[in-house]
């Protein structure tokens, strides 16, 4: 490979109008998704609140038969145990989605999703023009790392959205994060495209970082549910004491319209469980590289600590949801702070942090 190839201006060029293009196409999805939020059917409210709140059925009587002593028998009618499950694993349905179940919601929603897939092609078509404009991965630095990342974040929600439907309720926040993530990038990562010092020139690059990316991608998500499951969880605990404090009537009919807790949580345990082999090959894969480029498998750099850092907090998580004690609220906690770590990891690290990772700079 030619380490001294000059990038391709043009193909640099286009890279930069596709991603700010699919930046305002990603706004007019946030904006249908917005639509699709206010405008789709409220009604789902009252339903959701009954089926949380409404009474117990008749305890189910078990008959017993016992002999006495003068040859006859006693029947002993004894209510059958029913127990609650734990917190956020309560027997509710989910809500109807963000449209509400409405014509006129639903509509926006398809707008939201179709702009939203318009803005994923423009996106990858500006990762790949600055891949080909220096002919190598592109992820040698801050800002092409965001851009994949983003793209490879939406791509995932587009594969779910294909095989579950169910998961639309992720469009409003996850274009959300992808312009803010697109938005720092182009205003304070921004790199001009040229090539990588050499140490960086290696086939473990398309690798370590790919698996990096797509670790943090499916993180991301997981984050996403957690964060929504703890709302969606306090407003089911609320609706069962209805003599407490309750949500504002608009808060109210958002959180009604979004998976259960119960499904929300296994969402982002399933996430995070398929993803954390993931993670640990990340890590492993960089020892590996490590070796091969400075002569020493770990070395305590600042990235690799908070990696390892952040494998631990997810191995924490997983080992939580298998707790009995730390089921629930106390495991999506965990789950937020482990993924914390990751984007500390990410931003903190690379920003304020100088260690064996800095030379790609931002």
């Amino acid at each position: 490979m030619n380490l001294a190839v000059a990038a391709n201006e043009n193909l640099a060029h286009t890279s930069n109008v596709l991603i700010y293009s699919a930046m305002a196409v990603y706004t007019l999805a946030f904006l249908a998704h917005i639509a699709e939020w206010v405008f789709g059917s409220r009604s789902a409210v009252g339903r959701t609140a009954a089926a949380i709140t409404a009474p117990t059925a008749e305890p189910q009587k078990v008959t017993v038969t016992v002999a006495t002593k003068g040859g006859g028998t006693a029947v002993l009618e004894r209510p059958k145990v029913i127990t609650r499950s734990t917190v956020g694993s309560r027997d509710v349905p989910d809500g109807p989605g963000a449209a509400g179940g409405s014509e006129q919601g639903d509509v926006y929603g398809r707008i939201a999703v179709g702009l939203t897939v318009l803005a994923f092609l423009l996106h990858a078509g500006g990762v790949l023009s600055r891949a080909l404009s220096v002919e190598r991965a592109p992820w040698g630095n801050m800002y092409e790392f965001s851009t994949t990342f983003g793209a490879v974040a939406v791509g995932t929600y587009l594969v779910l959205l294909t095989l579950k439907k169910n998961v639309r309720w992720i469009g409003l926040p996850l274009v959300t994060t992808i312009l803010l993530d697109l938005g720092l990038a182009v205003s304070v990562l921004y790199t001009e495209s040229a090539q990588l010092v050499p140490a960086l020139h290696s086939y473990w690059l398309w690798i370590h970082v790919s698996c990096a990316i797509v670790s943090g991608a499916a993180l991301y998500l997981g984050a996403v549910s957690t964060l929504l499951y703890l709302f969606r969880d306090s407003y089911e605990t609320r609706l069962e004491n209805p003599e407490g404090k309750q949500y504002n009537a608009f808060v109210s009919s958002i959180l009604a319209r979004t998976p259960s807790a119960a499904s929300l949580d296994k969402f982002a345990y399933r996430i995070n469980a398929t993803v954390f082999p993931l993670w640990t090959f990340t890590i492993i894969a960089g020892a590996i590289w490590a070796e091969a480029a400075w002569g020493r498998y770990w070395g305590w750099d600042p990235k690799e600590v908070w990696s390892f850092i952040t494998w631990v907090a997810y191995a924490c998580y997983l080992h939580a949801r298998a707790t009995a004690g730390w089921k629930g609220r106390k495991a999506a906690y965990l789950a937020l702070v482990a993924f914390g770590c990751y984007v500390f990891n990410y931003y903190g690290i690379n920003i304020f942090v100088n260690g064996k990772h800095s030379y790609a700079g931002v």
